[in-house]
């Protein structure tokens, strides 16, 4: 019984890291997505790290990403910056692939 108890553990501890892996590479996705879509709407500095912040807690309004998108997407159409939903979301996947490498390397 207590192999079992164990492995059970084993498997609950194993997704609990899994779980605080995602959530930092997402919370780093969404602040490299701010960092780029504040390029692109002109800021820097300081107003690009402030409008980065502002994406991040943009993902705490519902699950997934369309909170996200929704925020960035409104941001560049108040903007005028021609960029599309299909550019905003093949960005948001290549952030993730760059945030989770650099979370699982820190």
């Amino acid at each position: 019984m207590n192999g079992m108890n164990d492995r059970r553990e084993g498997f609950e501890k194993k997704f609990a890291m899994d779980e605080d892996t995602r959530f930092k590479a997402l919370a780093r996705r969404n602040k490299l997505l701010g960092l780029w879509a504040a390029e692109k709407l002109g800021k820097a500095d300081v107003d690009a790290e402030a409008y980065a912040k502002d994406v991040v807690r943009a993902d705490f309004e519902e699950a997934g990403d369309e909170d996200v998108l929704r925020k960035v997407r409104a941001d560049f159409d108040a903007a005028g910056v021609a960029v599309t939903d299909l550019e905003i979301r093949s960005q948001m996947d290549r952030l993730l692939e760059m945030a989770a490498e650099q979370v699982r390397n820190a």
